[in-house]
């Protein structure tokens, strides 16, 4: 199921807030970014960066998701590893509001979302 649109409101706001503070400056944003988006139940944070050897394509790079489990509302916390894959990150594998896991993200006490 969709997030209503007072949960897409909240989402927006929260991330608002986390990309005033962890964007990188304005000058070097066409090297490398800081986005989100909604993936069904899930935000993603991803990295945006210029392809190796063609500066005027971009790629993506997850940096964390979490995905509302509603049956027990709660975010679940991911991170990528080298495998490609997202794992659950132990250290705070879920949070109450969306704003705890963006607080996780930020902090990042394990270096598991910006290395």
């Amino acid at each position: 199921m969709a997030f209503t649109a007072s949960q897409i409101a909240d989402i927006e706001a929260a991330m608002v807030d986390f990309l005033a503070r962890r964007r990188p400056p304005a000058e070097i944003r066409d090297r490398l970014d800081l986005a989100w988006r909604i993936e069904d139940q899930s935000v993603v944070i991803f990295s945006i960066h210029p392809l190796w050897g063609d500066a005027s394509q971009h790629t993506e790079e997850p940096v964390a998701k979490a995905t509302y489990v509603r049956s027990i509302n709660r975010w679940r916390v991911y991170w990528q590893r080298a495998d490609l894959k997202w794992h659950g990150y132990e250290p705070h594998p879920q949070a109450v509001f969306f704003e705890e896991f963006l607080a996780v993200v930020d902090e990042d006490k394990h270096c598991c979302f910006w290395g």
